[in-house]
């Protein structure tokens, strides 16, 4: 698990933020799909195999963004 968190505390955080905020807002019209999904799951509606995937597939970003920002705050606090 070390080698992981290494390896993200390797991404440079501006570029993993544009992209994390553009995968999670995509498509841009009529909705994007992160928040078609979570109504969906919300709803019990999320069974179908492609949707849970798409569903991974536009949070994946935001979930490494936030062990980015994570980790970067406790060694700030270290």
């Amino acid at each position: 698990m070390n080698k992981v968190l290494k390896t993200i505390k390797r991404i440079p955080l501006l570029p993993l933020a544009v992209a994390a905020v553009f995968m999670a807002l995509a498509p841009f019209a009529p909705e994007p799909h992160l928040v078609e999904k979570s109504r969906m799951l919300l709803h019990g509606e999320l069974v179908k195999p492609i949707d849970i995937f798409d569903l991974f597939w536009h949070s994946f970003l935001l979930l490494l963004l936030a062990i980015r920002l994570i980790s970067l705050k406790l060694s700030v606090n270290d």
